[in-house]
């Protein structure tokens, strides 16, 4: 969580190419604060500590139709509910009338937002397996294009390997084999010709490639931001994958909580309350 919010307020600044594509840039300055990005995370991991509570997300209840629709229900009112609460974060046109819908349905989306609210999704789970299915439902309340699904589940995979001991070869092998993205490519390589697109296919595997790359959690941030492009986005799926490998430093998650509201760090809170034994963020 910590991850993936600094990667979104650390990039938020750089957006649109509007960063010099280096790793040599201020961590924080007075442009760096949350977006959609974050909102959705927060969101995403509100329901899923509803779902985890309730019992809907048991090993043993995951095949359940029922608990899938009732997880999916959670997702939805508190995507909305927290959209509300944010209204003017920077959401897509698309995504906005869903936020304001009184029968909100998918649609169709390959967009990256799927991927970058996942993180709650590869913390809390005790399997791949689940961790892959319950991403898949996350993103499938508005993003339900295979792409999107796609994004969503591998970025959720990799949170999930890291946290349990995978080395970055054991995840990019079982990333390239599960979800076929291209992770051959170097960011020296990507970086000249990438620009500001915000589909997961062109953003997961960059934001991936910049977390198997990057020698620490610092390091991760600031190659994915080197990228330009959809940064905030591309650095918050980088992000969270980092903080699962190496942790987040104490005074990065200070200054992450002095960028947030009281209610955003509550969740965070409830969410390392549910995670499973063993686990810390």
């Amino acid at each position: 969580m910590y991850g993936a919010i600094l990667g979104d307020i650390i990039g938020s600044p750089y957006e649109f190419d509007r960063g010099e594509k280096t790793k040599d840039f201020p961590l924080f300055c007075e442009e760096s604060e949350f977006t959609d990005d974050t909102v959705m995370t927060v969101a995403v991991a509100e329901a899923l500590i509803e779902a985890r509570e309730a019992g809907w997300l048991d090993h043993d209840a995951i095949n359940d139709r029922r608990k899938e629709q009732a997880v999916k229900e959670s997702l939805v009112r508190s995507m909305q509910d927290w959209g509300h609460e944010y209204p003017d974060a920077g959401y897509g046109a698309r995504f906005t009338q869903w936020l304001w819908a009184d029968d909100p349905k998918p649609y169709g989306s390959f967009g990256n937002g799927s991927a970058m609210r996942v993180a709650a999704a590869g913390w809390l789970m005790d399997s791949l397996e689940d961790t892959r299915r319950v991403a898949r439902w996350t993103s499938e309340v508005t993003h339900d294009h295979p792409e999107g699904v796609k994004g969503a589940e591998a970025t959720a995979a990799a949170i999930y390997m890291a946290r349990t001991g995978s080395a970055k070869n054991q995840i990019r092998d079982y990333i390239t084999r599960e979800f076929g993205y291209d992770l051959t490519r170097t960011i020296d390589e990507i970086r000249p010709g990438y620009h500001h697109v915000e589909s997961c296919q062109e953003t997961v595997p960059e934001a991936i490639t910049a977390f198997l790359e990057g020698e620490s959690f610092e390091d991760v941030i600031r190659t994915a931001v080197s990228l330009g492009g959809d940064c905030d986005t591309l650095t918050c799926i980088a992000g969270s994958m980092a903080e699962a490998f190496y942790g987040v430093d104490q005074w990065l998650k200070d200054e992450c909580r002095a960028r947030i509201p009281e209610e955003m760090i509550e969740v965070i809170e409830g969410l390392e309350k549910v995670l499973p034994e063993g686990t810390k963020l």
